[in-house]
This record gives C-alpha cells, sequence and structure tokens, in this order.
C-alpha cells in the first residue's frame, strides 16, 4: 500500500476556536455564580450529642457556633475544646462535600469540551 493511502487529514473548522471560547467563558460565569450561591449556603454539623453545634458556609467560613450550657463544665474544658474541634471538622467536611456537588456538576463538562491542550 503507498505510504499515506487511505489516511485522512482532519482540518481545523473555521470558527472552531470561538465557539470553544465561548463555553469556556459560559463556563466561568456559571462557576462564579456557583461560588457566590455557595457563600449564602450553609451546612449544620454537631458533636457531643447536640453538646456543641457549628453552622459553616459553603465557602468553608465558620459561621457561628453554639454550646449546650450542660457543655459548659469548668472542671473539664478539656472535652468542651475536644467536642468544638470535632463539630468543626465535621462542617468543614460537610461544606467541602457540599461545593464539590454544586461546582462538580459544572466541571463535570469539561470531559466533553474540546480545550484544545488548555488544561495540560
Amino acid at each position: 500500500m503507498a505510504k499515506g493511502k487511505g489516511q485522512r487529514i482532519r482540518a481545523a473548522r473555521p470558527g472552531g476556536q470561538p465557539n470553544m471560547m465561548h463555553q469556556i467563558q459560559k463556563l466561568q460565569e456559571q462557576m462564579m455564580q456557583a461560588q457566590e450561591s455557595l457563600s449564602e449556603e450553609t451546612v449544620t454539623a454537631t458533636a457531643g450529642g447536640g453538646a456543641v453545634t457549628v453552622v459553616v458556609t459553603g465557602q468553608q467560613r465558620l459561621q457561628s457556633i453554639s454550646l449546650a450550657p450542660e457543655a459548659v463544665d469548668p472542671e473539664d474544658v478539656e472535652m468542651l475544646q475536644d467536642l468544638i474541634i470535632a463539630a468543626v471538622n465535621d462542617g468543614l467536611e460537610r461544606s467541602q462535600a457540599l461545593a464539590a456537588q454544586r461546582l462538580g456538576a459544572l466541571t463535570g463538562g469539561l470531559g466533553g469540551l474540546d480545550l484544545g491542550g488548555l488544561l495540560g
């Protein structure tokens, strides 16, 4: 068989780049909107059977800490500190999961978008 016979050479389609740029700009706008809405969404986490309750925004900002009166024992401050740490860590994990869920819905579509090597 002759060299090159049966092989097709693909030429770049005119106008392909502007369409790709439009898709990237649209995705960027959607990401910004999702990040803004995450600042308004919150998750709640508790520790010690509700002795400590924290509220964290979708942007991993601690918004509030509530302590049940029975959790405040001057003789056992260390336990209260541990409960606060546990509740905050749980709240941060929940907030990260919320962000991943919201933003993943957008970035999951990148697989079908031909970025022409822009991402790697």
